[in-house]
């Protein structure tokens, strides 16, 4: 039962809901940026060098197996480098982005570091002023 307790202890803790929402809104995030560079960015780039898909883009490695009519039963294995060059875009698009969300935040964080402080001296620094001026006369 203690264990339990502590879960639910743990569970309920705000750091671990909004590293569950991170994580939510990630993969989302994710999903997005990967349907934008599959179906936005990258058929653009295939019709101008050529009318190809990236996912055709790949090395084969054996061939594939066919029947006596000459249907493909099972496909070759293939190096599937256009795949990869698809998950690099991903990953640009995610870590640029990343970037420019981390570059607004710290935006934010100065400009409140540097906004003007109304700080009231305390009783001892007030004091010290009186004593200090007092000095100097």
């Amino acid at each position: 039962m203690k264990i339990i307790s502590e879960f639910k202890q743990f569970a309920s803790r705000g750091n671990v809901v909004d590293l569950a929402v991170g994580i939510i809104i990630g993969a989302a995030f994710g999903k997005i940026v990967s349907s934008l560079v599959s179906d936005m960015i990258l058929p653009p780039i295939g019709v101008i060098i050529g009318g190809v898909s990236f996912t055709d883009f790949k090395i084969p490695l054996s061939e594939p197996v066919l029947d006596a009519t000459g249907k493909i039963i099972k496909q070759g294995a293939s190096l599937n480098y256009g795949n990869f060059l698809q998950a690099i875009f991903d990953f640009i698009i995610v870590a640029f982005s990343v970037f420019l969300l981390i570059k607004a935040m710290n935006k934010i964080n100065t400009k409140k570091e540097d906004a003007p402080k109304d700080v009231k001296p305390t009783k001892q620094e007030e004091l010290l002023a009186e004593i200090r001026d007092l000095l100097k006369k």
